[in-house]
């Protein structure tokens, strides 16, 4: 394994909780735009990210790697993690009259029916699978590392009177991502250390996780009992919030993309391990969680 790969860092999960009985339905205040975009993440989440942890776990038989089987270890369980917090956002949704069943439906299909475990013919068809599947959760870290990055900095959520609950959950979940970030990447590198299935999976997951996106943005907008019939985004709406840092700016967010497709790109080149270790040393719920 590369000496830039861990940096002897131990990935573990922390056991914590959050109390969503006061969250406001607009958690960023008169920003419907901007509180939809980021809670596309709790909607896709709680089903992705359990979707990873059976696919690693699949994949684990076939690492040669201690220290790296170690980090898998480190990042299922982690993962887990991040599923039932974001769980319970959907549940607080739920009772506060946005029903969020519909387009979980959708989700569970992609990750259930499509990205799903199936029987194979072979032992090497069997092991295709995983390392394919593999190869497109490489591809979701580079981008769920981005978001973790941006909103450890996102200081302008601060300003604007974001839910500090709700803050704390995306920065607990973002510098895990960043703490974590060279997992998947390197389980990938193990498995298949060409570039052939990193450049297809990321040009075929990376339109399809948009596309989700923005699904999810419009359904969230339209369910929201908060704002009037047929209420929907607007890239306008997007690009003002972007611009005050409420919101990753898309060109910022192509040029991050992009740099997954460089032959010699490693996810260690991005995000800041110290930053992430610090926000986790500080965060209120990891802390009341170590204790």
């Amino acid at each position: 394994m590369s000496h830039d790969t861990h940096n002897d860092l131990v990935l573990h999960p922390r056991d914590v909780r959050f109390d969503w009985g006061r969250l406001p339905m607009h958690w960023v205040p008169g920003r419907p735009t901007a509180t939809h975009v980021i809670n596309v993440l709790h909607l896709l989440l709680p089903e992705g990210e359990r979707w990873f942890v059976r696919t690693f776990q699949e994949a684990l038989p076939l690492v040669e790697d201690e220290e790296l089987k170690e980090a898998v270890l480190g990042f299922t369980g982690q993962e887990a993690m991040h599923a039932e917090a974001h769980q319970g956002v959907l549940d607080h949704l739920l009772a506060a009259g946005l029903d969020p069943a519909p387009y979980i439906r959708q989700v569970e299909f992609v990750f259930r029916r499509v990205l799903g475990e199936r029987p194979q013919p072979t032992a090497a068809r069997a092991r295709e699978h995983v390392v394919e599947r593999v190869a497109v959760i490489a591809a979701v870290e580079h981008f769920t590392a981005f978001l973790g990055d941006w909103v450890l900095n996102a200081e302008a959520l601060d300003r604007a009177g974001a839910d500090p609950t709700m803050l704390d959950l995306l920065r607990w979940h973002g510098a895990e991502e960043v703490e974590h970030r060279s997992v998947a990447f390197d389980l990938l590198r193990h498995l298949d250390p060409g570039y052939a299935r990193r450049l297809r999976t990321f040009l075929i997951g990376g339109p399809v996780l948009v596309h989700l996106w923005i699904r999810g943005v419009r359904f969230l907008m339209a369910a929201d009992p908060a704002l009037p019939p047929g209420a929907g985004p607007t890239w306008r709406a997007y690009r003002e919030a972007a611009r005050e840092g409420l919101l990753p700016g898309l060109g910022r967010m192509a040029r991050f993309a992009v740099r997954y497709l460089r032959p010699g790109y490693h996810p260690s080149q991005d995000g800041s391990t110290a930053q992430a270790v610090a926000y986790l040393a500080a965060s209120p719920a990891a802390r009341a969680a170590d204790h």
